[in-house]
């Protein structure tokens, strides 16, 4: 599968642009609305983005760094590696999403958030969003970054951006469904 590196990176752009008008709508509820749970052992919203939070402090300096040294040459298409291939896929949204394993060092459940929370994530996607730019003048082949499980490991930077920005995407719509049940639980409470 090849896909024109310009369509791929105008369709992370947009992903991520719509990443950060969702933020901004974040940050207009109620704190309490934004640290509800749908039970104990359950993400709140905040949670949600503090855990892409902290993986936005990994990848988006491994990702400036790797540009920053990167030679300047692009290709007209994108290759995705068979790994980081299976990494973004299994990333992207699906109706019934398979729950996934999370590290103890990006796990924030029952941590103390506060809006400040919505300000970082927004934050990171805004460089998100200028390394993105940065990539159209890099070859994303053979351009490769680190990844947050292993050192050993390593992945196209256009395998790494798709993880990246698909995994912001799963949690996006985990916190639409977390919001949508804080929405129901108070609508049943008034009835």
């Amino acid at each position: 599968m090849k896909i024109s590196t310009s369509e791929l990176l105008d369709e992370l752009k947009n992903r991520t642009k719509e990443h950060l008008e969702f933020a901004a709508m974040l940050s207009l509820k109620p704190e309490d609305d934004l640290n509800f749970r749908i039970s104990e052992d359950r993400w709140s919203a905040l949670e949600c983005l503090e855990h892409l939070n902290r993986y936005g402090a990994f990848y988006i300096p491994e990702i400036n760094r790797n540009i920053n040294s990167a030679e300047k040459f692009s290709r007209s298409y994108f290759k995705p590696g068979i790994l980081g291939n299976y990494f973004a896929k299994s990333m992207l949204p699906k109706e019934n999403l398979n729950k996934m394993k999370t590290l103890k060092a990006t796990n924030p459940i029952h941590s103390q958030l506060d809006k400040s929370t919505i300000d970082i994530f927004i934050q990171q996607q805004g460089k998100l969003l200028e390394l993105l730019e940065e990539a159209k003048f890099i070859d994303l082949e053979k351009t490769k970054t680190g990844i947050s499980i292993s050192k050993l490991i390593k992945l196209k930077l256009g395998d790494t951006f798709r993880f990246v920005i698909y995994h912001n995407a799963r949690h996006i719509e985990q916190i639409k469904r977390i919001l949508m049940h804080k929405k129901e639980e108070t609508i049943s409470q008034k009835a």
